[in-house]
């Protein structure tokens, strides 16, 4: 199993319209993917199901989470909390248990079903109470306190029980734009990340951010590697994060203006990005990848272009974007946009 993280201190890239669809590209290709929502925005989850099924997950677990876990658990007798634990949770329910440092469930709940080879765990909005714990017990690392060390390596942990139990080939890890703990937590202990940029000056500061936060967590995940036993070592994975390349989305259209089709103010800035990238991120981290790949961003235009209204019918009808038009239950004012807009999709 690998684990990927799509990673930008800029919002409004593209993040997780990239990260639903690279989920379902990698199923479609024959492997068995895992989608966890990691955003405390819970923007995969709002992508990827409807309403009425986020809040039949989230109103189950209320008790849990506003009265803490094992005073909801008591509260209930053993078949009811053993036909929760047999239907799909949120990754703040899977966390809480630790969150209260209190033991873990004998068996994990399981994932959400999208396809025959694409799972997904939900979140939930209440997920920053996790961070705030990540945050209060940073220190106790330091010390190889027990229940710090529980707390930072939990969700690459459940990312292996659960790549354990449905043999997973990918697990990918949505997050928000933040630099606080919980991504700290997130992008240091998965084995690769990306970086969706749009073209423009707040993508190139977003990447600076990363680079310079990237350096300092490693030196702090050096350190606590340092300085815990050998025996618990284990916990965290044998490498620091590799960093896999960049996506360029949602820039403007200009048919053979550039060599990527892209209107000047655009392309300028996307002709950027390799060299904040290079000035930005240690060589360490990308070491893998060749001059060209760095300079080259991933999947190239056919990520690159806005391509009208399809990411929102998308995530309206919770489907890649190649599935909309084929979707037989269309609405009838969509039909005619999504027919002028498949011309331009399929150039």
């Amino acid at each position: 199993m690998k684990s990927i993280s799509l990673f930008n201190n800029k919002g409004g890239v593209g993040k997780t319209t990239l990260t639903f669809h690279l989920g379902f590209a990698l199923s479609e290709l024959g492997y068995k993917v895992l989608m966890i929502d990691a955003d405390p925005q819970c923007n995969l989850t709002i992508y990827s199901l409807d309403q009425e099924t986020i809040h039949s997950i989230w109103e189950k677990e209320d008790q849990f989470i506003d009265e803490g876990y094992e005073s909801a658990k008591h509260s209930i007798n053993e078949i009811e909390y053993q036909k929760m634990m047999s239907e799909s949770r949120s990754l703040h329910f899977l966390l809480k248990p630790t969150e209260e440092g209190t033991g873990e469930p004998s068996s994990l709940p399981p994932p959400i079903k999208l396809s025959e080879s694409l799972d997904l765990i939900a979140g939930r909005l209440t997920l920053h109470l996790f961070e705030e714990k990540i945050a209060e017990r940073w220190a106790g690392l330091y010390r190889g306190d027990p229940l710090a060390l529980r707390t930072v390596t939990k969700i690459r942990e459940l990312t292996e029980k659960y790549s354990s139990l449905y043999s997973y080939d990918y697990v990918i890890i949505d997050t928000s734009p933040s630099l606080g703990s919980l991504n700290k937590v997130i992008i240091s202990t998965v084995d690769g990340f990306f970086v969706p940029a749009s073209p423009d000056l707040f993508s190139l500061y977003g990447i600076k951010n990363i680079g310079r936060s990237l350096s300092s967590w490693k030196n702090e995940f050096d350190t606590i590697y340092q300085l815990i036993s050998t025996g618990k070592r284990h916990l965290f994975p044998n490498n620091f994060v590799s960093f896999l390349g960049y996506t360029i989305y949602n820039a403007k259209k200009y048919t053979n203006k550039t060599e990527w089709h892209l209107a000047v103010a655009h392309y300028n800035y996307a002709k950027k990005i390799p060299a904040t990238i290079k000035e930005n991120i240690k060589e360490e981290l990308r070491n893998h990848l060749s001059e060209k790949q760095v300079d080259t961003p991933i999947g190239g235009i056919s990520i690159m272009h806005t391509h009208n209204t399809f990411p929102a019918m998308a995530q309206y009808y919770h489907l890649p974007m190649w599935k909309v038009p084929f979707h037989n239950c269309l609405e009838g004012d969509h039909l005619g946009t999504l027919r002028l807009d498949s011309e331009v999709f399929n150039a």
